[in-house]
């Protein structure tokens, strides 16, 4: 079985959010990057399928020149094949981004085996678009399940499941598909020490794609503002009294 997972390399964020002087990115200078949860667990099925029914998995990211490092992350649990669609470090957005994930692959197909499926995670975890996934399926002319929880891949057919509405949704799609999972869908395992080594010595197979112009356009990007409260300290001990039965009139629970 030959199959695509495509990735997108984003900033890690755990601490408060800079934006830079443009307000038109964050400021990543002490950020690290990684790829999104739902990604990872999209490498982690890919492997596990591969494992259970044999074949390649092929792991492909569009970004800069450092978002190699996403690609060795993959490699060091299982993908086989890693491909950096090279760009000069400007945002795409989703039009852009599956109009070249679709040349790419037309590429591949055309020279090698076709894909039998192509998994991306639901949505990247920096501008969750949730279109590059349907706009590739579009383009391509393959069915497309989206926010998968569990996927059940036969000899010409897989079965998919999600979450809705309190209930499931289960979908039988032919192959060759595009699905998109969901964080959950397995737990991703932890590169082994080999692991890692291989990964370092892996090839990766390099393309520069067109830069095209979209019709949405980003005007800025703005942090929320969070709303602060403060504690008020009554007084202390029996001082304290008269000012707590005062606050408990107000607020009604005192008659």
């Amino acid at each position: 079985m030959n199959i695509l997972v495509c990735v997108k390399r984003v900033p890690m964020v755990g601490a408060r959010i800079t934006l830079a002087p443009d307000g038109q990115d964050l400021d990543t200078h002490l950020l690290g990057f990684t790829v999104s949860p739902h990604e990872e667990c999209a490498v982690e099925e890919a492997v596990r399928i591969i494992e259970a029914r044999g074949g390649l998995v092929s792991v492909l990211t569009l970004g800069p020149p450092e978002a190699v490092e996403q690609l060795r992350d993959a490699a060091a649990i299982g993908a086989g094949r890693l491909v950096l669609l090279e760009t000069d470090g400007r945002e795409w957005g989703p039009i852009a981004t599956a109009r070249a994930i679709v040349e790419a692959v037309r590429e591949h197909e055309s020279k090698d085996a076709p894909y039998d499926l192509v998994l991306f995670g639901n949505e990247a975890a920096d501008t969750g678009d949730y279109q590059v996934a349907v706009r590739v399926a579009h383009a391509l002319g393959r069915p497309c399940a989206t926010g998968i929880k569990h996927l059940d891949v036969l000899d010409e057919t897989l079965r998919a499941q999600r979450e809705f509405r309190g209930g499931e949704e289960l979908f039988e799609l032919a192959l060759p598909a595009v699905v998109s999972v969901k964080e959950g869908i397995n737990l991703p395992r932890y590169p082994s020490l080999p692991g890692r080594m291989r990964a370092k010595k892996a090839p990766v197979e390099t393309a520069a794609p067109q830069w095209n112009e979209e019709p949405l356009h980003k005007e800025m990007l703005k942090v929320p503002v969070v709303q602060r409260q403060r504690a008020e300290i009554l007084g202390t001990g029996v001082e304290a009294v008269p000012a707590l039965v005062g606050l408990l009139e107000r607020l009604g629970v005192l008659p």
